[in-house]
């Protein structure tokens, strides 16, 4: 991942909406997930196939379970202002009508479940930024998917949280089930998701 320090002009009146325009009006790399992390937008190549095969296996076992007027969205931007940060989560559960607005965010308030499966060069932001955020936000439920964890593949559900502060409701190592509460109701097998 590459990060492109981009500090907000003092003119130009509210940093956050400065480094916004900024990140909606670069000619990004074609293929590129770019997002702003406290501050900094960062531009990080294509995730792998097997990252995207357990993407995948995991929006399939959503979108059998989740309310008709809720969706799974796999490139959706959340926005964060408190953090100065805009993330692309890997697997976005949120109202359908929450997409109906212009532009390319959303609040993340809006979204009932997010999903992020590691990367090599992103798996610290991952498990300590990102879910500071998303639990600052009142994001329900994290689901952190951590194929680069220093034990072992892992899954960990988060929930209930309090500031920028998650409680870890459930961890597995990969080759485990893992339960995800009401109102998704949802036992995912972690066997099915490929481990190197």
């Amino acid at each position: 991942m590459s990060a492109l320090a981009a500090e907000p002009h003092p003119d130009a009146g509210n940093g956050w909406e400065d480094l916004v325009r900024r990140w909606e009006s670069m000619d990004w790399p074609e293929g590129c997930k770019v997002e702003i992390i406290e501050g900094i937008i960062t531009v990080a190549p294509t995730p792998s196939a097997r990252h995207n095969n357990i993407a995948y296996r995991v929006l399939r076992r959503l979108t059998a379970v989740i309310p008709e007027d809720w969706g799974v969205y796999q490139t959706q931007s959340v926005s964060i202002p408190s953090r100065m940060s805009a993330f692309i989560p890997d697997l976005l559960v949120a109202p359908l009508a929450e997409l109906d607005g212009p532009g390319h965010l959303i609040p993340a308030t809006a979204a009932e479940l997010v999903v992020e499966v590691t990367s090599p060069s992103n798996a610290s932001t991952d498990r300590i930024t990102k879910a500071a955020a998303y639990a600052e936000a009142g994001v329900p439920l994290y689901l952190l998917i951590d194929r680069h964890a220093p034990g072992g593949p892992t899954v960990t559900l988060y929930g209930q949280p309090t500031g920028d502060v998650y409680r870890v409701l459930s961890a597995a190592p990969f080759g485990a089930k893992i339960h995800l509460p009401a109102p998704f109701d949802l036992t995912l097998d972690t066997a099915e998701f490929p481990s190197a």
